[in-house]
């Protein structure tokens, strides 16, 4: 999943733009871009608002590089894997540990918890959020495809309609296990997507 060709790459942001990025991130993660302010990331950084302001001008601008940076380097994550994994089934075990990864971290996948929001935010937001997923599904549905032509995956329906379901079940499950704060219960979900796309038996 790459930032699709022809659109504008975002700015490269600043020492002092990356350092409220990187505690905004973890605080979305973990509140929702609803449960924290500009104010809490200042107390973090000991910053004035003033500073957030100079940098993101609104808290909306602020959640819209949010998703442009964890776009860019999840995409950069699904390049790697095409790089360093050939077979489909195993790109799709190292995606679903991408999910694992940030779980592990008692953290949410950022744009799953922001889709929880999606009706709250500003328009721009939900616009990167749409982007995000389009491109995840993207990717899934060529490696779907891939992997049934090959044989090692077995699925019904086109590969786009398994990517949308496969995706939702593997955001789906992080919120479930988030509420009763058991990543063990992700990852016994994910291993069942997976096991539902082999072609091997039983």
């Amino acid at each position: 999943m790459a930032i699709e060709k022809g659109d504008p790459a975002p700015a490269s942001p600043t020492s002092a733009a990356q350092r409220i990025l990187d505690v905004a991130e973890q605080l979305a993660q973990t509140r929702g871009f609803n449960g924290f302010s500009y104010a809490d990331v200042a107390q973090k950084l000991q910053l004035t608002k003033a500073s957030l302001h100079y940098h993101f001008p609104s808290k909306g601008d602020l959640g819209r590089a949010l998703i442009e940076r964890y776009h860019l380097v999840f995409g950069a994550a699904l390049d790697d894997i095409d790089r360093q994994v050939p077979a489909a089934d195993e790109k799709l075990r190292r995606y679903v540990g991408l999910y694992d990864s940030v779980m592990s971290k008692n953290r949410m996948c950022l744009c799953g918890m922001l889709a929880a929001e999606y009706a709250t935010l500003p328009g721009a937001m939900q616009d990167q959020l749409r982007r995000f997923f389009d491109a995840n599904e993207l990717w899934l549905a060529a490696v779907l495809e891939r992997g049934r032509l090959a044989g090692v995956l077995a699925f019904r329906g086109s590969a786009t309609e398994r990517a949308q379901s496969v995706l939702g079940a593997l955001e789906g499950a992080m919120l479930v296990a988030r509420a009763y704060g058991d990543a063990p219960r992700f990852r016994s979900a994910a291993k069942q997507v997976l096991a539902d796309l082999s072609a091997e038996p039983g």
